[in-house]
């Protein structure tokens, strides 16, 4: 009887041992997978960040340009709300020695509830997460600050009546 034990074959199940080494490396593979999702999260949770920042310096640039006056050199700090954040923005206009050229650099950080204001010190540590540079010239006016009216009721006739087509002021008309 012990004879016939040993000599069937076992069914074609798996054993023991392969179950536990197949869950091992099914283990592994769900472990590099949930790191890879963790790490491709964080990435875009950074760019996104970053990508903010970076508006919010090139809309800080486009505000001094448009201003009604020319911003003195120094370092200016300021905070602004984007996006459902507050965000803190320095920067810095600086003479290229380049006559009537400013440059204009600009650095943007998100404001922390446990960071603490921007110093007061210019060369303390800013540290940016967002950075864009303009320049301003004085060669084209600063804007004065007041908004045309373009409403079509305001806009000027045509030249040569209302220009409907075959009317008098069609180039051609009458001329069959």
């Amino acid at each position: 009887m012990n004879s016939t034990r040993r000599n069937r074959r076992s069914p074609g199940g798996f054993t023991l041992i392969e179950v536990m080494i197949a869950l091992f490396v099914i283990a592994l593979g769900v472990g590099a997978l949930l790191a890879t999702l963790a790490s491709s999260a964080d990435s875009a949770a950074y760019l996104r960040e970053k990508s903010l920042a970076e508006w919010i310096a090139l809309n800080r640039i486009s505000e001094v340009r448009l201003g009604n006056s020319r911003p003195s050199a120094g370092t200016t700090r300021g905070t602004v709300e984007y996006a459902g954040r507050t965000w803190r923005w320095q920067q810095t206009l600086n003479d290229p020695g380049i006559a009537g050229i400013l440059r204009l650099d600009v650095m943007v950080a998100p404001q922390d509830a446990d960071a603490r204001p921007a110093a007061d010190d210019a060369n303390a540590e800013f540290p940016a997460l967002g950075r864009a540079i303009g320049f301003i010239g004085t060669s084209v006016a600063p804007a004065l600050g007041n908004i045309p009216d373009w409403s079509p009721a305001a806009a000027p006739s045509p030249p040569g009546g209302a220009g409907a087509p075959g009317g008098a002021g069609t180039p051609g008309a009458g001329t069959r």
